[in-house]
């Protein structure tokens, strides 16, 4: 049995990961996302419960799932749409009520992922990077500090053109204990793809993981985003992101994965209509033996990853013919 362990937060990685290496034979699954989200339904259900983010951890359940398509149906139903919370995000998923409504019942995240883990027949495990409460915090280059993933995530109190030089967790935190364990006996850790700042970086915050990540002795995968995103990654290249991990993580990675398709003009700004904080694909500026520069991306409409294409390079590394 292969062990294979994920980093990220938002869509991008169960979509193109999770859901990609579910079915494969031998492959032991452990996804970790940070625990900073706190905008939206997240942010209005932290507030009123005091309860830990349910929403990047959902979409990991729900990409593990084996559970009846109804009960994935209602995972994914979406109500009280009258409702508009900061950033324009509009009512609640059944799933992030489920899960706030079960740590505030049971009194425990542990035991409210473990109903979790069984209502869904999740395979493998979903786990949370810490069980603190806590709150992302990024300073930029003017010396401006913000507090919060959703700010971080959508500028709209400070200026998306600065970079931001460093973040951390506010109040420090330490690691979720078998997510340590997880990275010591993992076989190959990856990361991503997904924001930089706001969804890959700050699971490595609690105290604990980057160590661990030290001391295990996996294969690190990186995949870059297909395309930079205003207010993380202004003018990034692969290089850049690359950059970025190593120092929160605190090691060098083995493989990284990046797109080498151009994408024609009018394709592009049909897709920055509709994501408008989407820049420019993302490109490579250097030649390194751990850069594996692929046809990623789907054939037509969005810019975005196929995850057809992404598994096959993810098993042509795990399976030693890379």
């Amino acid at each position: 049995m292969v062990k294979v362990l994920c980093f990220g937060g938002g869509s991008a990685m169960p979509e193109l990961v999770l859901s990609q290496l579910k079915d494969v034979e031998g492959v032991e699954l452990v996804s970790v996302t940070s625990m900073v989200d706190n905008g939206g339904s997240t942010g209005a259900l932290r507030k009123e419960l005091d309860v830990l983010p349910p929403g990047d951890i959902r979409r990991h359940i729900l990409a593990l799932s084996e559970a009846e398509e109804w009960k994935k149906k209602l995972w994914q139903l979406r109500f009280a749409n009258d409702v508009v919370f900061g950033g324009g995000h509009r009512g609640h998923s059944f799933a992030n009520v489920f899960i706030a409504g079960l740590e505030h019942v049971l009194g425990s995240f542990e035991e409210a992922m473990k109903v979790v883990h069984e209502f869904m027949k999740v395979k493998g495990k979903c786990y949370p990077a810490t069980l603190e409460k806590v709150q992302l915090c990024a300073e930029l280059e003017n010396g401006q500090v913000i507090e919060g993933e959703d700010e971080i995530d959508v500028p709209k109190q400070h200026d998306g053109n600065l970079r931001i030089v460093r973040v951390w967790l506010e109040p420090e935190a330490e690691a979720y204990p078998p997510v340590v364990e997880e990275i010591k006996s993992a076989d190959f850790i990856i990361i991503g793809p997904g924001d930089i700042y706001s969804s890959l970086v700050c699971c490595f915050l609690p105290k604990g993981i980057r160590e661990a990540i030290a001391e295990t002795k996996a294969k690190k995968i990186f995949i870059a985003p297909a395309m930079t995103k205003f207010g993380e990654s202004n003018g990034f290249f692969v290089e850049d992101f690359v950059d970025v991990i190593e120092r929160y993580a605190g090691t060098k990675l083995d493989y990284v994965i990046y797109n080498t398709t151009s994408v024609d003009e009018k394709r592009l700004r049909q897709y920055k209509m509709k994501e408008p904080l989407l820049l420019d694909v993302v490109k490579c500026g250097v030649e390194d033996e751990r850069f594996i520069g692929r046809d990623l991306l789907l054939e037509k409409g969005d810019v975005a990853y196929d995850p057809k294409k992404v598994r096959e390079v993810l098993l042509e590394i795990m399976m030693g013919r890379s």
